[in-house]
């Protein structure tokens, strides 16, 4: 938890945004996993109520009557069996002082408390808090999504979209335990061991020395499927494998990708199309810079690697008309990356195209890959973005396009089936958006240079 203070502020600039009305932020109740008592672990509270009210309690929701210049945070004080059997927790009252909220009120009032007022409230993801809108509100959760407040969703955005010094010190270390669990999948690798094992391990190190993972991990040598699980599967000499993981420490998230040979050397093939890739990576740095709109650093990257798959002969033909035409999404289906902070896909859940997207700068949902563009708007200072090209040969994405001719000009597909096996490179790190450029955030860099890679996974 942050200041007292900065809470304050936050909220402050939220009603000066919103300017009238009540805002109502929902706080998350515990989820049973299997059965009631068996709860998801540990209790994960909502993004955006942590950064106006900081709470991590269960049962929260935080009320800012912008009308009337009343905060109050809503939950109810537990009692003796929960003590027994969870320790003692502070009470509601105690917990709003320590945020700078005056009032409380318990759960039985909210309703009696927004009866009557213009509410805004943003999209609700858990089923719980669709039931507990419904019941405040009478909107049916199917209609929830759309009768969200724009203007609530833009506000948030607007500012949990710049970090403060606070966050990014925050991201800072989050991504330091990220180079821990990089670097001990580095190290554990080899022929015969279990992608399960490893991942594993991954986890273990989110756990211990952070909250947690920020996502579930992605840990296989099928690095050609975006989200590939570890399997019980053995890795096999001379395959890659791809780990895709990340962790959460105090509230703010990390997501790393580094793709590794398994015998600790790459092959000449295999090399490359990482060196591609690594190219692709490190070009970002040179380009991403406060004016310049992601999607445009997208489309550079795009242009680089279909001119360097083009010097393999795996493209073909104008590079910007193959480009034009989505020929690059055979190798790059997803975008160069999106915004990262509490949230590893920053406030999604908000609505992709508010967070990733504005007026000026509107995402293609029509072209396959482009359509997957999460982050195309203006970089500003203080924007942490993900840096993740890749370059993935998808046995049915091939299959599928040379059947039905796609893009035939600009693909060797005869070369392509050469390719069917290779699997999957995704080479990602985190990306601070300064005053005149940006960073990579940590204070280590997980070894992705070839020969360091090699070098780090064979001492």
């Amino acid at each position: 938890m942050f200041s007292k203070d900065i809470y304050i502020r936050r909220r402050a600039e939220l009603k000066r945004l919103v300017g009238n009305g009540m805002v109502v932020l929902f706080g998350n109740n515990e989820a049973p996993y299997n059965y009631p008592s068996n709860g998801y672990a540990p209790f994960r509270q909502d993004s955006t109520f942590i950064y106006y009210f900081g709470q991590h309690r269960d049962g929260l929701v935080g009320i800012i009557d912008i009308d009337n210049d009343v905060e109050m945070l809503i939950g109810d004080d537990i009692d003796i069996e929960d003590i027994v059997w969870m320790g003692f927790v502070p009470s509601v009252s105690d917990l709003a002082a320590e945020v700078g909220v005056a009032k409380t009120a318990p759960t039985a009032d909210l309703k009696k408390i927004v009866s009557g007022r213009q509410v805004h409230f943003l999209p609700p993801y858990r089923h719980d808090t669709k039931i507990l809108l419904m019941d405040l509100l009478g909107i049916h959760p199917a209609q929830q999504k759309e009768s969200a407040s724009l203007t609530l969703i833009k506000a948030v955005v607007k500012m949990r979209a710049t970090k403060s010094a606070e966050e990014i010190a925050c991201i800072d270390a989050a991504c330091d335990v990220g180079y821990v669990m990089h670097t001990t999948a580095q190290m554990l690798i080899k022929p015969g061991i279990t992608e399960r094992f490893v991942a594993g391990q991954v986890d273990g190190i989110a756990r211990s020395l952070a909250g947690g993972n920020s996502f579930a991990t992605i840990f296989s040598q099928h690095g050609e499927i975006m989200h590939g699980s570890p399997s019980d599967a053995k890795l096999e000499d001379g395959r890659l494998v791809l780990c895709d993981a990340g962790c959460e420490l105090d509230d703010y998230c990390s997501d790393h990708t580094r793709t590794m040979p398994v015998n600790g050397k790459f092959t000449q093939k295999q090399l490359e199309i990482y060196s591609i890739v690594e190219q692709c990576h490190d070009y970002v740095l040179q380009v991403a810079k406060p004016g310049m709109k992601y999607a445009d650093v997208h489309f550079a990257v795009c242009r680089l690697m279909t001119e360097r798959l083009k010097e393999l002969g795996l493209m073909k033909g104008d590079t910007d008309e193959a480009i034009h035409q989505g020929a690059h999404a055979m190798f790059l289906p997803h975008g160069l990356g999106h915004m990262m902070g509490m949230d590893v896909h920053d406030m999604e859940g908000l609505g992709q195209i508010y967070v990733g997207f504005d007026d000026e700068t509107r995402p293609n949902l029509e072209q396959f890959g482009t359509n997957c563009l999460r982050m195309g708007r203006r970089l500003e200072p203080g924007f942490v973005v993900t840096d993740e090209p890749g370059i993935y040969f998808i046995p049915h994405l091939i299959d599928l396009w040379r059947k039905e001719g796609h893009c035939k000009d600009f693909l060797n597909f005869d070369l392509l089936e050469q390719y069917k096996d290779f699997g999957g490179i995704r080479i990602e790190d985190d990306l601070l958006i300064t005053a005149d450029g940006c960073r990579f955030m940590g204070s280590k860099r997980i070894p992705y240079h070839p020969k360091d890679l090699e070098d780090f996974i064979n001492k």
